[in-house]
């Protein structure tokens, strides 16, 4: 089992930055892909970003490329997505996930509770 705790959201202006964390617990030696997804208000979960095990392979959405980072530190069994110029369509729960998975959230075994990113105008 592994259990994943995210931190680090809050209220922040347009244009902005934050820095979500996921610490991970439980079974940290097993090898898992880690993304992060978020779900606005009234719409699906969507995929953000995806690391591997190794961190030395990343990819992203369309609409948040260029603009966040993810990366993790295995020797913390932490993940964390640095998200900068952040703009109010950015507003959503965000959570981290576990798994063997690239974009589609049914390949993440493991799901944190999330944490919500509000941007303003």
């Amino acid at each position: 089992q592994v259990q994943l705790a995210e931190s680090g959201g809050g209220l922040v202006q347009a244009g902005g930055s934050l820095r979500l964390t996921c610490a991970v617990s439980g079974r940290t030696s097993s090898p898992y892909t880690m993304a992060w997804f978020r779900q606005a208000p009234g719409k699906e979960r969507e995929f953000v970003a995806v690391i591997s095990w190794r961190g030395d392979a990343t990819y992203y959405s369309d609409s948040v490329k260029g603009r966040f980072t993810i990366s993790r530190d295995n020797a913390k069994n932490t993940v964390y997505l640095q998200m900068n110029s952040l703009k109010p369509d950015d507003t959503a729960v965000y959570f981290c996930a576990a798994g063997g998975g690239m974009t589609n959230e049914r390949e993440y075994d493991y799901w944190g509770q999330g944490t919500q990113v509000t941007v303003s105008s």
